[in-house]
């Protein structure tokens, strides 16, 4: 299927994910805005300076765009635990004034959202599980998601990403480094390993142990997808196997050719727990997903072949094709 290239506006593009997002879209031709609290002068799109508490500004700084991937989140859990006023408008207030500017000038809402918004006892959840948050993270995603429903319920997208695997497009030293969910979890284990360092994969009650890992760039190739054919509804963007902890662990050192007798198992320092529970299984299942974007297969292990040649290129690479051409 070939379509005309748009204009798409990024908010969070300088983070982690978005900035994934946003360097897939321009690189496939697409002309990304990226939609931005502060100026940046260094991002190799254009960046757009908005005031997010003001509807009136987000609707300008969206005048003439096809579509805008809505990724930027506050993300000091401990600040966002204590002052819930801040929490709340930081997720539920912001992603509405969005979609609010968005639909007043007939732009596509994609939000992207979380498996955290399940509660970690089923296994791959389908599209249509509107979850049930055990934590205020996915309580905040949860309330966004019914937004974009409200707000636009046509083709207003809800995009679930679950244990995101890839680098940061805009900063050297990548994402940071483990946590008790598993977004910068294979990133920090190959540096650790092709360091010669042991790395301990973290287990227990407190810990999320099994998801349905994508990748960063594979992300932003299905946004395109979702942009271009202009879908809405929910959609899982991850990829087409549910892992545990430790199997992905031992998965990657076999595709990145590393020691697997450097891992080791233990709990997570109680300095890195997450301030609430988490899921334990949050795996989503991406089979009506697929359909709805036409994507072929996208499994683990071609994924992470796919992260491999990533890292060793510097080049953001994804498995789904391009609309344009």
């Amino acid at each position: 299927m070939s379509a005309r290239s748009l204009t798409i506006a990024v908010t969070g593009s300088t983070g982690f994910v978005g900035s994934n997002i946003a360097a897939i879209l321009a690189g496939r031709g697409h002309r990304v805005i990226g939609v931005s609290r502060r100026e940046v002068s260094d991002a190799p799109w254009a960046i757009r300076s908005v005031d997010f508490d003001s509807v009136e500004s987000l609707t300008q700084s969206l005048a003439g765009v096809d579509a805008v991937v809505h990724c930027a989140i506050a993300n000091d859990f401990n600040r966002l635990l204590a002052d819930r006023g801040f929490a709340y408008d930081s997720f539920v207030g912001m992603t509405s004034r969005v979609a609010r500017a968005a639909a007043a000038t007939g732009t596509q809402m994609i939000y992207i959202s979380t498996d955290w918004v399940m509660d970690g006892t089923a296994h791959l959840v389908p599209e249509t599980d509107r979850g049930n948050p055990v934590n205020f993270y996915g309580f905040l995603k949860a309330m966004g998601e019914q937004v974009v429903r409200d707000l636009h319920p046509v083709d207003g997208a809800v995009c679930r990403i679950a244990g995101v695997m890839g680098r940061h497009q805009l900063q050297e030293d990548g994402p940071r480094s483990q946590d008790v969910g598993f977004g910068y979890f294979v990133y920090s284990l190959v540096a650790a390993l092709r360091a010669g360092d042991t790395f301990t994969v973290w287990n227990g009650p407190h810990v999320n142990e099994v998801t349905s890992p994508s990748l960063a760039a594979e992300i932003g190739a299905q946004i395109e997808r979702v942009a271009t054919r202009r879908v809405g509804g929910t959609l899982h963007l991850v990829g087409d196997d549910a892992i545990g902890r430790f199997q992905l662990a031992e998965l990657v050192c076999d595709v990145f050719d590393l020691d697997p007798s450097l891992l080791r198992q233990g709990l997570p320092p109680e300095s890195e727990l997450f301030p609430a529970p988490v899921p334990v299984d949050s795996s989503l299942s991406n089979a009506a997903t697929k359909k709805a974007l036409g994507l072929g297969p996208t499994p683990l292990r071609t994924l992470l072949e796919t992260f491999r040649t990533e890292l060793d290129t510097g080049v953001a690479t994804a498995l789904t094709p391009s609309e344009i051409g």
